[in-house]
């Protein structure tokens, strides 16, 4: 609808699910640089965070909600008690770090979500007849690979951005074999090669986003921001 860049900025900003004040001033500073209308820009953004909730919430299983340290749309230090905007790895005031704070949906629970894509498989395999059930599932795309594929990296997509360092440093570390797999054009080939390399481009697009967003918010951890640049390099993403 508007320029790459903006297009760009918004889906960073949304990422987690959450818009917060610095985000929404940064994104109407360039609506309105660019000549764009802000009222109608405002409603699109509305609606394009409330589509990015849905998703999460979707994407994410019913568990009973952990106690949070949220407070409205961000974080109270616990050293302190000053505000601190989510994703802020430090108080901005005291410099307290942040962590033992969950994230809102573990990595454990993500694979867990994805293990239970590939049984779903499986099953629906066998249920077309066996060993040859599978080896046509495989071969011309019966028996729902496509369908399992697309939930697959909707869930990975859909997977809130991590807020703290440990989390994400964890969801990088994991991530990265799966986003660096190899495919091999030569024994590899049609639905089974498409399938892999829808999953392995749905997981560089996850770590892209998660990297982006640590640039974009967490400046004032240098450290922290170095570790995770040594992550988007072994990924190509600059």
């Amino acid at each position: 609808m508007y320029n790459e860049q903006i297009e760009n900025l918004i889906n960073l900003a949304l990422a987690d699910g959450e818009l917060s004040e610095k985000e929404k001033q940064i994104l109407f500073k360039k609506a309105e640089a660019a000549g764009i209308d802000l009222d109608e820009f405002e409603m699109v953004l509305d609606a394009k965070l409330f589509e990015k909730q849905q998703t999460i919430k979707a994407a994410a299983p019913s568990v009973a909600a952990p106690k949070s340290d949220k407070f409205g749309d961000v974080k109270k230090c616990p050293g302190c008690g000053a505000i601190a905007q989510s994703f802020q790895t430090k108080c901005p005031d005291c410099s307290h770090e942040f962590s033992n704070i969950g994230a809102n949906v573990s990595i454990t629970k993500l694979f867990e979500m994805l293990n239970a894509c590939e049984n779903e498989r499986k099953e629906e395999n066998v249920s077309i007849g066996g060993a040859i059930g599978g080896f046509l599932a495989n071969s011309y795309g019966l028996g729902g690979g496509d369908k399992v594929t697309e939930k697959k990296r909707s869930i990975i997509s859909g997977f809130p951005v991590p807020n703290t360092k440990e989390d994400i440093i964890e969801f990088l570390s994991l991530a990265l074999p799966n986003a660096k797999v190899k495919i091999s054009m030569w024994t590899e080939t049609g639905p089974e090669r498409k399938s892999k390399e829808a999953i392995r481009d749905a997981w560089k697009a996850k770590c892209e986003q998660i990297i982006m967003k640590a640039k974009f918010s967490m400046k004032e951890d240098k450290k922290t921001l170095e570790e995770i640049m040594s992550y988007a390099k072994e990924l190509g993403i600059k």
